[in-house]
Protein backbone atom coordinates (compact mmCIF):
# COMPACT_ATOMS: atom_id res chain seq x y z
CA UNK A 1 0.00 0.00 0.00
CA UNK A 2 2.73 2.29 0.51
CA UNK A 3 3.96 2.21 -2.72
CA UNK A 4 1.04 2.98 -4.34
CA UNK A 5 0.57 5.85 -2.36
CA UNK A 6 4.13 6.75 -3.05
CA UNK A 7 3.35 7.07 -6.80
CA UNK A 8 -0.15 8.93 -6.01
CA UNK A 9 1.97 11.48 -4.66
CA UNK A 10 4.52 11.51 -7.12
CA UNK A 11 1.96 11.75 -9.84
CA UNK A 12 0.50 14.63 -9.04
CA UNK A 13 3.50 16.66 -7.85
CA UNK A 14 3.29 19.81 -10.35
CA UNK A 15 4.30 22.85 -7.50
CA UNK A 16 7.45 23.94 -6.12
CA UNK A 17 6.55 22.77 -2.80
CA UNK A 18 5.76 19.48 -4.15
CA UNK A 19 1.90 19.16 -3.65
CA UNK A 20 1.01 21.19 -6.70
CA UNK A 21 -0.66 24.04 -5.04
CA UNK A 22 1.93 26.67 -5.43
CA UNK A 23 2.34 28.39 -8.57
CA UNK A 24 0.40 27.89 -11.83
CA UNK A 25 3.33 29.75 -13.74
CA UNK A 26 1.00 32.43 -14.96
CA UNK A 27 -0.65 34.01 -11.52
CA UNK A 28 0.83 37.01 -12.86
CA UNK A 29 -0.81 37.14 -16.02
CA UNK A 30 -3.61 36.15 -14.92
CA UNK A 31 -3.90 39.05 -12.51
CA UNK A 32 -2.79 41.48 -15.85
CA UNK A 33 -5.94 40.27 -16.99
CA UNK A 34 -8.27 40.96 -14.71
CA UNK A 35 -6.89 44.41 -14.10
CA UNK A 36 -7.70 45.05 -17.89
CA UNK A 37 -11.27 44.50 -16.76
CA UNK A 38 -11.72 46.22 -13.71
CA UNK A 39 -12.14 49.40 -14.77
CA UNK A 40 -15.85 49.24 -15.85
CA UNK A 41 -16.76 45.75 -14.50
CA UNK A 42 -17.76 44.04 -10.92
CA UNK A 43 -15.15 41.48 -9.68
CA UNK A 44 -17.53 38.81 -9.47
CA UNK A 45 -18.45 38.91 -13.34
CA UNK A 46 -14.76 39.80 -14.69
CA UNK A 47 -13.38 36.73 -12.83
CA UNK A 48 -16.35 34.78 -14.90
CA UNK A 49 -14.96 36.24 -17.89
CA UNK A 50 -11.11 35.09 -17.41
CA UNK A 51 -12.94 31.43 -16.83
CA UNK A 52 -14.56 31.42 -19.98
CA UNK A 53 -12.03 32.30 -22.26
CA UNK A 54 -9.20 29.95 -20.10
CA UNK A 55 -11.43 27.08 -20.58
CA UNK A 56 -11.88 28.20 -24.52
CA UNK A 57 -7.59 28.12 -24.83
CA UNK A 58 -7.52 24.97 -22.67
CA UNK A 59 -9.65 23.03 -24.93
CA UNK A 60 -8.64 24.32 -28.39
CA UNK A 61 -5.21 23.72 -26.52
CA UNK A 62 -5.57 20.30 -26.38
CA UNK A 63 -7.68 20.20 -29.77
CA UNK A 64 -4.27 21.81 -31.66
CA UNK A 65 -2.21 19.15 -30.21
CA UNK A 66 -3.84 16.26 -30.95
CA UNK A 67 -4.09 17.56 -34.54
CA UNK A 68 -0.75 18.40 -34.81
CA UNK A 69 0.10 14.73 -33.97
CA UNK A 70 -2.63 13.29 -36.80
CA UNK A 71 -0.75 15.57 -39.23
CA UNK A 72 2.72 13.77 -38.02
CA UNK A 73 1.17 10.49 -38.23
CA UNK A 74 -0.67 10.71 -41.18
CA UNK A 75 3.00 11.60 -43.27
CA UNK A 76 4.86 8.89 -41.54
CA UNK A 77 5.18 6.06 -43.37
CA UNK A 78 6.07 3.93 -40.64
CA UNK A 79 3.16 5.03 -38.66
CA UNK A 80 -0.64 3.16 -39.25
CA UNK A 81 -2.07 6.60 -39.67
CA UNK A 82 0.25 6.93 -42.60
CA UNK A 83 -1.85 8.56 -46.48
CA UNK A 84 -0.31 8.58 -49.33
CA UNK A 85 -2.43 11.36 -50.64
CA UNK A 86 -2.02 14.60 -49.22
CA UNK A 87 -6.00 15.42 -49.39
CA UNK A 88 -6.49 12.64 -47.34
CA UNK A 89 -4.11 13.29 -45.15
CA UNK A 90 -6.01 16.97 -44.12
CA UNK A 91 -8.96 14.98 -43.89
CA UNK A 92 -7.39 12.17 -40.78
CA UNK A 93 -6.22 15.85 -39.18
CA UNK A 94 -9.86 16.43 -39.37
CA UNK A 95 -11.78 13.35 -38.61
CA UNK A 96 -14.07 14.14 -35.60
CA UNK A 97 -13.70 10.58 -34.13
CA UNK A 98 -10.08 10.40 -33.93
CA UNK A 99 -10.81 13.09 -31.04
CA UNK A 100 -13.24 12.28 -29.59
CA UNK A 101 -11.90 8.26 -28.70
CA UNK A 102 -8.96 10.32 -26.67
CA UNK A 103 -11.49 11.96 -24.84
CA UNK A 104 -10.09 15.93 -26.55
CA UNK A 105 -12.83 17.60 -27.09
CA UNK A 106 -14.00 18.62 -31.48
CA UNK A 107 -13.31 22.00 -31.64
CA UNK A 108 -14.81 23.76 -34.99
CA UNK A 109 -12.93 25.77 -37.04
CA UNK A 110 -14.57 28.85 -36.22
CA UNK A 111 -14.29 28.23 -32.91
CA UNK A 112 -10.56 27.51 -32.61
CA UNK A 113 -8.32 29.82 -30.53
CA UNK A 114 -5.91 31.34 -33.47
CA UNK A 115 -9.16 31.81 -35.61
CA UNK A 116 -10.76 33.57 -32.22
CA UNK A 117 -7.06 35.80 -31.75
CA UNK A 118 -6.89 36.94 -35.35
CA UNK A 119 -10.11 38.86 -34.82
CA UNK A 120 -9.19 39.75 -31.05
CA UNK A 121 -9.24 43.68 -31.82
CA UNK A 122 -12.59 43.04 -34.39
CA UNK A 123 -15.59 45.26 -32.81
CA UNK A 124 -17.17 42.14 -32.86
CA UNK A 125 -15.35 39.97 -30.75
CA UNK A 126 -17.74 40.03 -28.52
CA UNK A 127 -20.38 37.56 -30.94
CA UNK A 128 -17.53 35.72 -32.26
CA UNK A 129 -17.00 34.32 -29.89
CA UNK A 130 -20.73 33.68 -28.20
CA UNK A 131 -21.02 31.80 -31.77
CA UNK A 132 -17.85 29.91 -30.86
CA UNK A 133 -19.48 28.31 -27.35
CA UNK A 134 -22.68 28.16 -29.16
CA UNK A 135 -20.57 25.58 -32.33
CA UNK A 136 -18.45 23.91 -29.32
CA UNK A 137 -21.57 23.31 -27.28
CA UNK A 138 -23.37 22.09 -30.51
CA UNK A 139 -20.55 19.74 -31.42
CA UNK A 140 -19.71 18.28 -27.40
CA UNK A 141 -23.27 17.12 -26.01
CA UNK A 142 -21.53 16.66 -22.95
CA UNK A 143 -21.13 20.57 -22.55
CA UNK A 144 -24.41 21.65 -23.71
CA UNK A 145 -25.81 24.65 -22.20
CA UNK A 146 -22.84 25.10 -19.75
CA UNK A 147 -20.47 27.18 -21.24
CA UNK A 148 -20.45 31.44 -20.92
CA UNK A 149 -22.52 33.07 -23.75
CA UNK A 150 -22.32 36.56 -22.77
CA UNK A 151 -19.51 38.18 -24.06
CA UNK A 152 -21.00 40.59 -26.80
CA UNK A 153 -23.02 42.45 -24.18
CA UNK A 154 -22.69 45.93 -24.85
CA UNK A 155 -21.11 46.90 -20.91
CA UNK A 156 -17.73 44.27 -21.64
CA UNK A 157 -15.53 46.71 -23.53
CA UNK A 158 -14.15 44.82 -26.64
CA UNK A 159 -11.25 46.69 -26.85
CA UNK A 160 -10.17 45.20 -23.44
CA UNK A 161 -11.58 41.82 -24.28
CA UNK A 162 -9.23 42.17 -26.99
CA UNK A 163 -6.44 42.88 -24.85
CA UNK A 164 -7.39 39.80 -22.97
CA UNK A 165 -7.57 37.32 -25.64
CA UNK A 166 -3.78 38.65 -26.56
CA UNK A 167 -2.99 37.94 -23.04
CA UNK A 168 -4.34 34.65 -22.53
CA UNK A 169 -2.96 33.52 -25.89
CA UNK A 170 0.16 33.82 -24.22
CA UNK A 171 -0.46 31.19 -21.65
CA UNK A 172 -0.41 27.44 -22.57
CA UNK A 173 -3.10 25.54 -20.28
CA UNK A 174 -3.93 22.44 -22.66
CA UNK A 175 -0.43 20.34 -23.05
CA UNK A 176 -1.53 16.77 -22.83
CA UNK A 177 1.19 16.38 -20.48
CA UNK A 178 -0.48 18.69 -17.59
CA UNK A 179 -3.76 17.53 -17.94
CA UNK A 180 -3.50 15.35 -14.83
CA UNK A 181 -3.25 18.38 -12.83
CA UNK A 182 -6.70 20.25 -12.31
CA UNK A 183 -5.97 23.43 -14.20
CA UNK A 184 -9.74 24.92 -14.02
CA UNK A 185 -9.88 24.26 -10.61
CA UNK A 186 -6.78 26.24 -9.70
CA UNK A 187 -7.75 28.67 -12.00
CA UNK A 188 -10.51 29.29 -10.13
CA UNK A 189 -8.74 29.03 -6.83
CA UNK A 190 -6.35 31.74 -7.35
CA UNK A 191 -9.46 33.81 -8.84
CA UNK A 192 -11.08 33.41 -5.41
CA UNK A 193 -8.13 34.33 -3.37
CA UNK A 194 -7.25 37.46 -5.71
CA UNK A 195 -10.70 38.66 -5.95
CA UNK A 196 -11.67 37.97 -2.34
CA UNK A 197 -11.39 41.05 -0.78
CA UNK A 198 -12.67 43.22 -4.22
CA UNK A 199 -15.95 40.57 -3.82
CA UNK A 200 -16.45 41.07 -0.55
CA UNK A 201 -16.80 37.49 -0.04
CA UNK A 202 -16.57 36.12 3.40
CA UNK A 203 -16.63 32.03 4.01
CA UNK A 204 -18.80 31.18 1.90
CA UNK A 205 -17.30 30.70 -1.49
CA UNK A 206 -13.66 29.00 -2.07
CA UNK A 207 -11.87 26.05 -3.53
CA UNK A 208 -10.53 23.74 -1.62
CA UNK A 209 -6.48 23.28 -1.31
CA UNK A 210 -4.67 20.16 -3.03
CA UNK A 211 -3.22 18.88 0.35
CA UNK A 212 -6.69 19.52 1.75
CA UNK A 213 -8.73 16.94 -0.40
CA UNK A 214 -5.63 14.82 -0.98
CA UNK A 215 -5.72 14.39 3.14
CA UNK A 216 -9.61 13.55 2.84
CA UNK A 217 -8.90 11.43 -1.00
CA UNK A 218 -6.07 9.09 0.76
CA UNK A 219 -8.01 8.60 4.24
CA UNK A 220 -10.92 7.46 2.75
CA UNK A 221 -9.48 5.25 -0.39
CA UNK A 222 -12.65 5.96 -3.15
CA UNK A 223 -11.31 2.91 -5.05
CA UNK A 224 -14.93 1.55 -6.16
CA UNK A 225 -18.36 2.85 -5.26
CA UNK A 226 -20.82 5.86 -5.49
CA UNK A 227 -18.96 9.27 -4.55
CA UNK A 228 -20.87 12.25 -3.53
CA UNK A 229 -20.49 15.81 -2.54
CA UNK A 230 -23.68 17.79 -1.95
CA UNK A 231 -21.77 20.96 -2.40
CA UNK A 232 -19.25 20.22 -5.21
CA UNK A 233 -17.52 23.84 -6.03
CA UNK A 234 -15.37 23.42 -9.23
CA UNK A 235 -15.04 19.53 -9.19
CA UNK A 236 -11.83 19.11 -7.43
CA UNK A 237 -13.32 16.21 -4.77
CA UNK A 238 -13.74 14.12 -7.82
CA UNK A 239 -11.19 14.73 -9.54
CA UNK A 240 -8.82 13.69 -6.92
CA UNK A 241 -10.88 10.74 -6.49
CA UNK A 242 -10.60 9.44 -9.61
CA UNK A 243 -6.61 9.91 -9.89
CA UNK A 244 -6.70 8.30 -6.51
CA UNK A 245 -8.29 5.27 -8.07
CA UNK A 246 -6.38 5.04 -11.31
CA UNK A 247 -3.42 5.12 -8.84
CA UNK A 248 -4.24 2.32 -7.48
CA UNK A 249 -5.49 0.15 -10.46
CA UNK A 250 -8.94 1.02 -10.91
CA UNK A 251 -10.54 2.01 -13.54
CA UNK A 252 -12.69 5.71 -14.35
CA UNK A 253 -15.54 3.58 -14.45
CA UNK A 254 -15.72 2.22 -11.36
CA UNK A 255 -16.40 5.16 -9.48
CA UNK A 256 -19.72 7.16 -9.91
CA UNK A 257 -19.43 11.08 -9.60
CA UNK A 258 -22.79 12.17 -7.69
CA UNK A 259 -23.00 16.17 -6.65
CA UNK A 260 -24.85 19.57 -6.54
CA UNK A 261 -24.07 23.06 -6.56
CA UNK A 262 -25.95 26.13 -6.07
CA UNK A 263 -23.69 28.72 -7.90
CA UNK A 264 -24.73 28.86 -11.65
CA UNK A 265 -21.33 30.12 -12.71
CA UNK A 266 -19.33 27.26 -10.39
CA UNK A 267 -22.00 24.05 -11.09
CA UNK A 268 -21.48 24.83 -15.09
CA UNK A 269 -17.38 25.13 -14.13
CA UNK A 270 -17.61 21.45 -12.33
CA UNK A 271 -18.88 20.07 -15.56
CA UNK A 272 -16.45 21.89 -17.62
CA UNK A 273 -13.93 20.55 -15.13
CA UNK A 274 -15.31 16.76 -15.29
CA UNK A 275 -16.00 16.81 -18.75
CA UNK A 276 -12.61 17.48 -20.00
CA UNK A 277 -11.58 14.73 -18.19
CA UNK A 278 -14.47 11.99 -19.38
CA UNK A 279 -15.50 11.78 -15.73
CA UNK A 280 -19.33 11.12 -16.22
CA UNK A 281 -20.79 12.80 -13.11
CA UNK A 282 -24.38 13.21 -12.46
CA UNK A 283 -24.63 16.76 -10.85
CA UNK A 284 -28.59 16.89 -11.50
CA UNK A 285 -30.34 18.71 -14.27
CA UNK A 286 -29.47 22.33 -13.23
CA UNK A 287 -27.75 24.06 -10.04
CA UNK A 288 -29.59 23.63 -7.23
CA UNK A 289 -29.70 24.39 -3.00
CA UNK A 290 -28.93 20.92 -1.29
CA UNK A 291 -31.01 21.66 1.50
CA UNK A 292 -34.17 23.31 -0.13
CA UNK A 293 -33.67 21.27 -3.32
CA UNK A 294 -31.67 17.86 -2.73
CA UNK A 295 -30.70 16.55 -6.21
CA UNK A 296 -30.14 12.91 -5.15
CA UNK A 297 -32.78 12.49 -2.42
CA UNK A 298 -32.58 8.81 -2.50
CA UNK A 299 -29.01 8.20 -2.97
CA UNK A 300 -26.83 5.98 -0.68
CA UNK A 301 -23.44 6.81 -1.24
CA UNK A 302 -19.98 5.10 -0.31
CA UNK A 303 -17.58 7.73 -0.17
CA UNK A 304 -18.59 11.56 0.96
CA UNK A 305 -16.02 14.15 0.08
CA UNK A 306 -17.11 17.81 1.33
CA UNK A 307 -16.12 20.95 1.72
CA UNK A 308 -19.12 22.67 3.17
CA UNK A 309 -19.57 26.82 3.07
CA UNK A 310 -18.40 27.43 7.19
CA UNK A 311 -20.97 29.01 9.46
CA UNK A 312 -23.68 30.13 7.14
CA UNK A 313 -26.86 31.69 8.46
CA UNK A 314 -29.16 32.04 5.50
CA UNK A 315 -29.10 28.75 4.83
CA UNK A 316 -33.25 28.82 5.14
CA UNK A 317 -33.94 26.58 8.41
CA UNK A 318 -36.73 27.89 9.45
CA UNK A 319 -38.28 26.25 6.46
CA UNK A 320 -36.80 23.28 7.02
CA UNK A 321 -37.26 22.26 11.17
CA UNK A 322 -39.18 18.87 10.42
CA UNK A 323 -36.63 17.79 7.95
CA UNK A 324 -36.46 13.99 8.23
CA UNK A 325 -32.63 14.36 7.66
CA UNK A 326 -32.39 15.80 11.21
CA UNK A 327 -32.46 12.78 13.34
CA UNK A 328 -30.10 14.09 15.77
CA UNK A 329 -31.72 16.70 16.21
CA UNK A 330 -33.14 20.40 14.66
CA UNK A 331 -29.84 22.74 13.57
CA UNK A 332 -30.16 25.97 14.51
CA UNK A 333 -31.26 28.41 12.09
CA UNK A 334 -28.35 30.61 12.34
CA UNK A 335 -25.94 28.02 11.23
CA UNK A 336 -25.56 25.41 8.77
CA UNK A 337 -22.70 23.21 9.90
CA UNK A 338 -25.17 20.47 11.72
CA UNK A 339 -27.50 20.39 8.95
CA UNK A 340 -24.46 19.31 7.17
CA UNK A 341 -23.17 16.78 9.41
CA UNK A 342 -26.34 15.20 9.04
CA UNK A 343 -27.33 15.26 5.33
CA UNK A 344 -23.99 13.70 4.99
CA UNK A 345 -25.02 11.17 7.27
CA UNK A 346 -28.93 10.80 5.83
CA UNK A 347 -26.97 9.99 2.44
CA UNK A 348 -24.37 7.20 3.85
CA UNK A 349 -24.57 3.75 2.64
CA UNK A 350 -24.04 1.17 5.45
CA UNK A 351 -20.36 0.60 4.91
CA UNK A 352 -19.72 4.14 3.64
CA UNK A 353 -17.28 6.42 4.63
CA UNK A 354 -17.40 10.28 4.62
CA UNK A 355 -14.36 12.77 5.26
CA UNK A 356 -15.38 16.32 5.04
CA UNK A 357 -14.08 19.88 6.20
CA UNK A 358 -15.61 21.93 8.93
CA UNK A 359 -15.19 25.39 10.87
CA UNK A 360 -13.39 24.35 13.91
CA UNK A 361 -16.45 25.48 16.46
CA UNK A 362 -18.15 22.57 15.24
CA UNK A 363 -16.06 20.53 17.17
CA UNK A 364 -16.74 22.52 20.30
CA UNK A 365 -19.90 24.50 19.99
CA UNK A 366 -22.99 24.17 22.29
CA UNK A 367 -24.82 26.95 21.13
CA UNK A 368 -28.05 26.84 19.70
CA UNK A 369 -28.24 23.00 20.79
CA UNK A 370 -25.48 22.31 18.17
CA UNK A 371 -23.69 20.72 21.54
CA UNK A 372 -26.76 18.04 21.88
CA UNK A 373 -26.69 17.31 18.65
CA UNK A 374 -22.77 16.21 18.48
CA UNK A 375 -23.50 14.68 21.71
CA UNK A 376 -25.93 12.28 20.07
CA UNK A 377 -24.05 12.18 16.89
CA UNK A 378 -20.65 10.72 19.11
CA UNK A 379 -22.79 8.29 21.13
CA UNK A 380 -24.33 6.64 17.65
CA UNK A 381 -21.10 5.77 17.25
CA UNK A 382 -20.26 7.38 14.43
CA UNK A 383 -17.28 9.85 14.14
CA UNK A 384 -14.29 7.82 13.54
CA UNK A 385 -11.45 10.21 13.11
CA UNK A 386 -11.17 14.32 13.59
CA UNK A 387 -8.15 16.34 12.58
CA UNK A 388 -7.17 19.15 13.40
CA UNK A 389 -5.66 21.40 11.08
CA UNK A 390 -2.61 24.22 10.76
CA UNK A 391 -3.97 28.01 9.71
CA UNK A 392 -3.70 29.58 6.69
CA UNK A 393 -4.39 26.08 4.73
CA UNK A 394 -7.13 28.39 2.46
CA UNK A 395 -6.44 30.86 0.00
CA UNK A 396 -9.62 33.20 0.94
CA UNK A 397 -10.39 32.74 4.25
CA UNK A 398 -8.10 32.37 7.38
CA UNK A 399 -10.84 30.37 9.51
CA UNK A 400 -9.18 27.51 11.16
CA UNK A 401 -10.54 24.61 10.05
CA UNK A 402 -10.77 20.89 10.94
CA UNK A 403 -11.65 17.45 9.22
CA UNK A 404 -14.51 14.71 10.16
CA UNK A 405 -14.79 11.40 9.07
CA UNK A 406 -17.68 9.65 9.76
CA UNK A 407 -18.87 6.06 9.26
CA UNK A 408 -21.63 3.44 10.06
CA UNK A 409 -19.44 0.28 10.46
CA UNK A 410 -16.29 0.30 12.68
CA UNK A 411 -15.41 -2.96 12.16
CA UNK A 412 -15.11 -3.81 8.03
CA UNK A 413 -13.66 -6.20 6.59
CA UNK A 414 -10.28 -7.32 7.32
CA UNK A 415 -10.38 -4.19 10.36
CA UNK A 416 -9.62 -3.90 13.52
CA UNK A 417 -12.83 -3.49 15.61
CA UNK A 418 -12.83 -0.23 16.50
CA UNK A 419 -16.64 0.54 18.02
CA UNK A 420 -16.66 3.07 21.05
CA UNK A 421 -13.30 4.43 19.86
CA UNK A 422 -12.65 7.95 17.90
CA UNK A 423 -9.41 8.75 16.27
CA UNK A 424 -7.77 11.74 17.52
CA UNK A 425 -4.85 13.79 15.05
CA UNK A 426 -3.34 17.20 15.87
CA UNK A 427 -2.01 18.50 13.04
CA UNK A 428 -1.96 22.46 13.73
CA UNK A 429 2.04 22.75 14.24
CA UNK A 430 2.27 20.36 10.72
CA UNK A 431 2.89 22.41 7.17
CA UNK A 432 5.10 25.11 5.50
CA UNK A 433 4.59 28.36 4.35
CA UNK A 434 4.49 28.79 0.52
CA UNK A 435 4.35 32.81 1.25
CA UNK A 436 3.74 35.12 3.54
CA UNK A 437 -0.03 34.11 4.24
CA UNK A 438 -0.46 30.47 2.43
CA UNK A 439 0.65 27.14 4.17
CA UNK A 440 0.51 23.83 2.73
CA UNK A 441 0.81 20.74 3.75
CA UNK A 442 4.11 18.47 2.33
CA UNK A 443 3.78 14.87 1.07
CA UNK A 444 5.67 13.71 4.30
CA UNK A 445 2.90 15.71 6.18
CA UNK A 446 -0.25 14.18 4.75
CA UNK A 447 1.95 10.61 4.79
CA UNK A 448 2.11 11.16 8.54
CA UNK A 449 -1.64 12.01 9.06
CA UNK A 450 -2.69 9.43 6.66
CA UNK A 451 -0.78 6.58 7.47
CA UNK A 452 -1.17 7.21 11.01
CA UNK A 453 -5.03 6.43 10.53
CA UNK A 454 -4.63 3.74 8.34
CA UNK A 455 -3.01 1.75 11.29
CA UNK A 456 -5.46 2.87 13.52
CA UNK A 457 -8.07 1.03 11.71
CA UNK A 458 -5.62 -1.84 11.66
CA UNK A 459 -5.33 -1.90 7.48
CA UNK A 460 -3.26 -4.63 5.87
CA UNK A 461 0.59 -3.51 5.49
CA UNK A 462 -0.19 -0.33 7.26
CA UNK A 463 1.83 -0.90 10.38
CA UNK A 464 1.44 -1.10 13.94
CA UNK A 465 -0.19 1.70 15.65
CA UNK A 466 0.94 3.50 18.80
CA UNK A 467 -0.63 6.63 20.35
CA UNK A 468 1.84 9.20 19.82
CA UNK A 469 1.47 12.05 22.62
CA UNK A 470 1.34 15.67 20.82
CA UNK A 471 -0.01 14.15 17.39
CA UNK A 472 -2.42 11.44 17.53
CA UNK A 473 -5.16 9.26 20.17
CA UNK A 474 -7.49 6.45 20.61
CA UNK A 475 -10.20 7.48 22.86
CA UNK A 476 -13.11 5.65 24.03
CA UNK A 477 -16.21 7.27 23.82
CA UNK A 478 -16.46 7.03 28.14
CA UNK A 479 -13.13 9.52 27.77
CA UNK A 480 -15.33 12.14 25.26
CA UNK A 481 -17.86 12.12 27.54
CA UNK A 482 -15.88 13.13 30.41
CA UNK A 483 -14.96 16.04 27.99
CA UNK A 484 -18.27 17.29 27.62
CA UNK A 485 -18.55 15.57 23.89
CA UNK A 486 -16.11 17.74 22.82
CA UNK A 487 -14.12 16.74 20.03
CA UNK A 488 -10.61 19.34 19.64
CA UNK A 489 -8.12 16.76 19.43
CA UNK A 490 -5.62 18.69 21.53
CA UNK A 491 -7.66 17.39 24.17
CA UNK A 492 -7.18 14.10 23.61
CA UNK A 493 -3.71 13.87 21.82
CA UNK A 494 -1.59 15.68 25.18
CA UNK A 495 1.68 17.47 25.25
CA UNK A 496 4.69 16.55 22.95
CA UNK A 497 7.12 13.88 24.88
CA UNK A 498 10.15 16.05 25.77
CA UNK A 499 13.52 14.55 24.37
CA UNK A 500 15.81 13.70 26.59
CA UNK A 501 19.53 14.65 25.73
CA UNK A 502 21.06 12.84 28.39
CA UNK A 503 22.93 15.22 30.34
CA UNK A 504 22.37 15.39 34.22
CA UNK A 505 20.03 18.32 35.11
CA UNK A 506 22.97 19.87 38.11
CA UNK A 507 25.72 19.54 35.38
CA UNK A 508 23.62 21.26 32.44
CA UNK A 509 22.26 24.40 35.00
CA UNK A 510 25.89 24.81 35.28
CA UNK A 511 27.02 25.12 31.91
CA UNK A 512 23.69 27.37 30.92
CA UNK A 513 25.00 29.80 34.10
CA UNK A 514 28.40 30.06 32.92
CA UNK A 515 27.22 30.49 29.47
CA UNK A 516 24.71 33.17 30.31
CA UNK A 517 27.28 34.56 32.53
CA UNK A 518 29.82 35.38 29.47
CA UNK A 519 27.18 37.12 27.68
CA UNK A 520 26.08 39.52 30.35
CA UNK A 521 29.70 39.99 30.27
CA UNK A 522 30.04 40.45 26.30
CA UNK A 523 26.79 42.73 26.70
CA UNK A 524 28.14 44.83 29.66
CA UNK A 525 31.61 45.26 27.04
CA UNK A 526 29.34 46.28 23.85
CA UNK A 527 27.14 48.77 26.47
CA UNK A 528 30.81 51.01 26.93
CA UNK A 529 31.91 50.83 23.68
CA UNK A 530 28.64 52.14 22.48
CA UNK A 531 28.37 55.12 25.13
CA UNK A 532 32.16 55.89 24.10
CA UNK A 533 31.62 56.44 20.74
CA UNK A 534 28.78 58.17 21.12
CA UNK A 535 30.83 60.62 23.82
CA UNK A 536 33.42 61.32 20.91
CA UNK A 537 30.49 62.28 18.16
CA UNK A 538 29.22 64.66 21.07
CA UNK A 539 26.10 63.09 22.38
Amino acid sequence: MASKKTAYTTANDNGKNGNGTANLGFEQKLWLAADKLRGNMDASEYKHVILGLIFLKYISDSFESRRQWLARESADPKSEYFVKNETHRAKVAEDRDEYLAENVFWVPPKARWMELQNNAHQPTIGKLLDDAMDAIERENPSLKGILPKNYARPDLDKTRLGELIDLIGTISVGDPKSRSQDILGRVYEYCLGKFASAEGKGGGEFYTPSCVVRVLVEMIEPYKGRVYDPCCGSGGMFVQSEKFAEAHGGRRSDISVYGQESNPTTWRLARMNLAIRGIESHLGDQWADTFINDKHPDLKADFILANPPFNISDWGGQRLQEDKRWVYGAPPVGNANFAWVQHFVHHLAPNGIAGFVLANGSMSSNSSGEGEIRKAIIEADLVDCMVAMPGQLFYSTPIPVCLWFLTRNKTGKGLRDRRGETFFVDARKMGTMADRTHRELTDDDIQRIVGAYHSWRGEKGAGKYEDVAGFCNSAALATIEKHGFVLTPGRYVGAADIEDDGEPFPEKMTRLAKTLGEQFGESARLEKAIRRNLGLLGF
